[in-house]
Order: C-alpha cells, then sequence, then structure tokens
C-alpha cells in the first residue's frame, strides 16, 4: 500500500471512530431536539429503587415530545457510561411508531411492533441500574429515524447502533443517576 493512502485510510478510520456510529455517537452529532421526561424522576435525579435490581427492576415510565414529522420510527436505547469495563446498555427497543408519545412503567411487551434486543447481562429487555459501586449516570435516549431497522429481536447494541447509522434525524435524553448502598 502507498502511504498516501495508509494515511487517507487511517484519517477515514479516525473520523469513523468519532462521528460514524449509530446511538454511542449522536450527541456530538447533533444537538438533542426530542425532550425526554419521566414521571419518575426529574433530569439528573436519582432513579428510584423500584427500577433498579434493588426493587423491582421495571422500566420507569418515559414520556417525550418533539419528534419530527419526518420520522419513520423510534428506537430507545438505554445505558451507563459510568460502568467499570465501558459503557453497559441496559434496553435496547425499536421500531417503535413515531407517533407513540411515552412507555408506561414496566413497558414494553412487544406489542404494537415494538421490537427489543438483548442488553448486556445477556437477556432480552431491560434491565435496571445495578452498579457494583458509587453513583453512576444512566442515559435514556430515544432516537428518531427515518427508516424502519431491519433486525430481529435480540440483536446486540452494535447491530442496532449499525442500523441506526445514517438514519438518526433528531434526538433526545434524559439522565438519572442511581448508586448502590
Amino acid at each position: 500500500m502507498k502511504p498516501a493512502i495508509g494515511i487517507v485510510l487511517l484519517l477515514l478510520v479516525l473520523a469513523c471512530s468519532t462521528g460514524c456510529t449509530g446511538a454511542e455517537n449522536a450527541s456530538p452529532a447533533m444537538a438533542p431536539t426530542i425532550e425526554v421526561t419521566s414521571p419518575a424522576f426529574p433530569p439528573e435525579g436519582s432513579i428510584p429503587p423500584l427500577y433498579t435490581c434493588d426493587g423491582d427492576d421495571i422500566s420507569p415510565p418515559l414520556t417525550w415530545t418533539g419528534v419530527p414529522p419526518g420520522a419513520a420510527s423510534l428506537a430507545l436505547v438505554i445505558d451507563d457510561p459510568d460502568a467499570p469495563a465501558g459503557t453497559f446498555t441496559h434496553w435496547l427497543a425499536w421500531n417503535i411508531s413515531p407517533d407513540t408519545e411515552g412507555l408506561p412503567e414496566g413497558a414494553p411487551g412487544e406489542e404494537d411492533g415494538i421490537v427489543q434486543g438483548t442488553n448486556d447481562l445477556g437477556t432480552i429487555g431491560y434491565a435496571g441500574p445495578c452498579p457494583p459501586a458509587g453513583v453512576h449516570r444512566y442515559r435514556f435516549r430515544i432516537f428518531a429515524l427515518d427508516d424502519v431497522p431491519a433486525i430481529t429481536r435480540g440483536a446486540g447494541r452494535g447491530e442496532v447502533d449499525l442500523a441506526m447509522e445514517g438514519h438518526i434525524i433528531a434526538w433526545g435524553e434524559l439522565q438519572g443517576t442511581y448508586g448502590q448502598s
């Protein structure tokens, strides 16, 4: 390989590593325009134990506004960027109707076409906060997509991020915190 081609390829790899993925790097690429809230906890507030491994480990209720008219579907990604081994994915769900304005507590089942993926515990569905020590941040992110991802139930984070790549037209985030005593 000629040195100039190698440098160009290296620059392309570096550029993609900072902005070519789906959910993981959405925030630097565009400002959030979807407002995500929960009646269970305020932005940056403590997530009640009910929604964690110390409680019933059910998903908190979420609401959102500001989905753009061009959205074909929504995707939900919940993760912990403070996990000791790197970002830990707690929930993946996609094919959510763009007309949906939220999800109730303990949802979703896979009604209405919603599809769920495999979290980093290796299970399908929601796995609540359960940090090993200290207080961690949890990002509840909604992505408006111009497409309906053609991925199947049980897909992992990498596959979901790849399916969303280039299709995110808007997004929003609610952050909460949780720490075990």
